[in-house]
């Protein structure tokens, strides 16, 4: 059966802190795939600085391109709205019963997954592999027995930063794969926020 990491997000945009971490993942957290799932909308986050779906799954792929190991998914865009995590997890699970998925977060989100929907699901069929947040412990959740901390590098980068950067003209080529960074760049995208 093969292992495969879920990992959901707006990747808006993608850049070289989430294929790091994806790639450390995959080569150090017992997992023979990782997917990274482009979200088409947390319902926990606002929507006001959310790129359109098709940007910011085909930046993604350009970021991944062939990697054997880290795919792109866009299952969540043609799931029911809100995209609820269990609802992700349980389709995946139907539709490839031969995996078993793992759900990966960061210690911010397990400290707030008990405002998730049918967060208790999540915890008792899925084990759910968390990396390290500056200023989070993880909360209440941390001891549970599905929860297994694995002690990733902590990169300071976001997407926030690179939208600011790219909303104020400063060059962020570097910040990112080149191939995605280039479509941003011919499509204009996070030019006004």
């Amino acid at each position: 059966m093969k292992k495969v990491g879920i990992y959901s997000g707006s990747f808006n945009p993608i850049h070289h802190g989430h294929l790091m971490l994806a790639s450390y993942l995959v080569t150090f957290a017992d997992l023979d795939e990782l997917w990274l799932i482009v979200s088409p909308q947390n319902p926990l986050k606002p929507k006001a600085e959310l790129l359109d779906d098709t940007h910011r799954l085909e930046m993604a792929k350009l970021a991944v391109g062939d990697d054997p190991f880290i795919k792109v998914s866009d299952v969540e865009m043609h799931l029911p709205r809100p995209s609820y995590t269990i609802n992700t997890l349980k389709y995946l699970s139907e539709q490839h019963p031969d995996n078993q998925f793992v759900f990966v977060c960061g210690m911010d989100s397990l400290q707030n997954l008990d405002k998730w929907k049918d967060y208790e699901k999540i915890l008792d069929n899925y084990q759910i592999t968390v990396f390290p947040r500056r200023g989070y412990d993880g909360g209440r959740l941390i001891s549970h027995p599905s929860v297994r901390v694995v002690e990733t590098p902590i990169i300071e980068l976001s997407s926030t930063f690179i939208r600011n950067c790219m909303a104020n003209d400063i060059d962020v080529k570097h910040f990112m794969p080149e191939r995605a960074y280039n479509y941003l760049i011919d499509n204009k995208l996070y030019k006004t926020i």
